[in-house]
């Protein structure tokens, strides 16, 4: 018995250091951007103002496309966009569909268990769009979620988590195009959105029968990061330097300033 747990341990030693070496031989997914000279980003093309496909012009707009073209500037390499969406945003990391996502993603702990995400570098929370029209009915999440009320949601995302959690007694209207969600408010089709406040304060403001309910006190605390494939530290790390110097050299603020304002 003795010497079999010696050659148990020994050969648990040997897998383990085998273990080890091949991990060690895998090349971080920077190398692999830098070899073949472009990157790939996925992004949704549907969250303004973040991630948006201009129908006129047919090209991605926003901040974090404008980020990831500064992105691809430091890295010294071509960006080519990648069309994803908010229900498989994390296949396509996990299918190597593209290296990065960028369009305004909340960092979440369901989603770290699959993905890796870079440090944050916008603060968020949950906020309901409504009618003006319907400010002094709507004025708590308690208001919302009544019977014959409908909140409209975009699927795959946190705003369908959040609601998810949180209406019992509402009813809940999935919109696959997170873009026509707005108009279909206005238009009385649903009573509610719950969105992020940066989209539900940039939507009121052009569209000015739409009201964002207290967006300086969100019902949660969110932050948006970059995601990337998990347990790749080189890219992880390469990531929030360059991150880091974006905002010490005034760049994250002046990509806000041009796409969220004050």
């Amino acid at each position: 018995m003795k010497k079999l747990g010696i050659f148990l341990s020994v050969g648990l030693i040997l897998l383990l250091v085998l273990s080890s070496l091949a991990f060690a031989g895998e090349k971080s997914r920077l190398d692999v951007i830098l070899e073949r000279g472009y990157i790939l980003v996925g992004t949704t093309g549907d969250y303004k103002p973040f991630s948006y496909l201009n129908p006129d012009t047919g090209k991605y707009e926003g901040h974090d496309i404008d980020a990831a073209k500064k992105l691809g500037e430091a890295l010294g390499v071509e960006v080519r966009f990648v069309k994803t969406t908010w229900k498989t945003l994390i296949d396509g990391i996990l299918e190597n569909k593209y290296d990065i996502a960028m369009c305004g993603i909340t960092r979440t702990l369901s989603r770290a268990k699959k993905v890796g995400f870079t440090d944050p570098y916008i603060k968020v929370g949950k906020c309901p769009l409504i009618r003006k029209a319907d400010k002094d009915k709507f004025k708590t999440l308690k208001d919302i979620d009544q019977p014959g009320v409908k909140i409209g949601v975009n699927p795959g995302g946190t705003n369908e988590k959040f609601v998810r959690a949180n209406i019992k007694n509402a009813e809940i209207i999935i919109i696959p195009k997170n873009l026509s969600i707005p108009e279909k408010l206005a238009k009385g089709e649903i009573d509610v959105m719950i969105t992020d406040n940066i989209e539900a304060i940039i939507v009121s403001k052009n569209m000015p029968e739409l009201y964002a309910v207290d967006p300086d006190n969100p019902l949660t605390k969110d932050d948006f990061g970059y995601m990337i494939p998990r347990d790749d530290f080189a890219f992880q790390n390469w990531l929030n330097l360059w991150m880091h110097q974006m905002k010490e050299k005034g760049e994250l603020k002046k990509l806000r300033e041009k796409w969220i304002g004050e």
